[in-house]
């Protein structure tokens, strides 16, 4: 099948495909005489398996990790498990992360008369803040940040 066949029976989009078999994540695909790729259902069970990863939030070396134990039949759970459980440690400080920064904003927001005085406490708050040791000097939305 061709790479618009592949991507929608995958889920992935054709940029994305071609993406994770330059990186490696997908092998090399046969091609046609004149350069088109040519896909497999193994090729497509691949791609889904890829993003079903992406959607639980593994990044590419965690997917190539996952991917070189389900190819592996002679592999052990508890190495899969052992990765699963580095992620999931991962998601979970995230989450706190956003649920601090979400406290935090849902308490200046109640602070703020919202009027239409110039005092803003939630203005305030950012500019006194110091990034903390340890923490990322970045904010949501920022410059240079995420």
């Amino acid at each position: 099948m061709n790479i618009g066949e592949a991507a929608r029976r995958s889920g992935v989009s054709a940029k994305m495909i071609r993406y994770y078999e330059k990186i490696g994540l997908l092998g090399p695909v046969a091609r046609t005489e004149s350069g088109y790729r040519v896909y497999t259902e193994t090729d497509v069970h691949t791609l889904r398996f890829i993003r079903r990863a992406r959607d639980l939030g593994f990044g590419v070396e965690g997917i190539a990790e996952l991917l070189a134990l389900w190819r592996d039949r002679s592999r052990k759970s508890a190495d899969v498990k052992r990765l699963a459980q580095q992620h999931l440690a991962v998601l979970e400080r995230k989450i706190a992360e956003l649920q601090s920064m979400a406290d935090t904003l849902r308490h200046l927001v109640s602070c703020c008369a919202g009027d239409d005085r110039p005092e803003c406490p939630i203005l305030a708050d950012i500019e006194a803040a110091r990034p903390s040791p340890g923490r990322h000097a970045h904010r949501f939305g920022a410059p240079g940040g995420r």
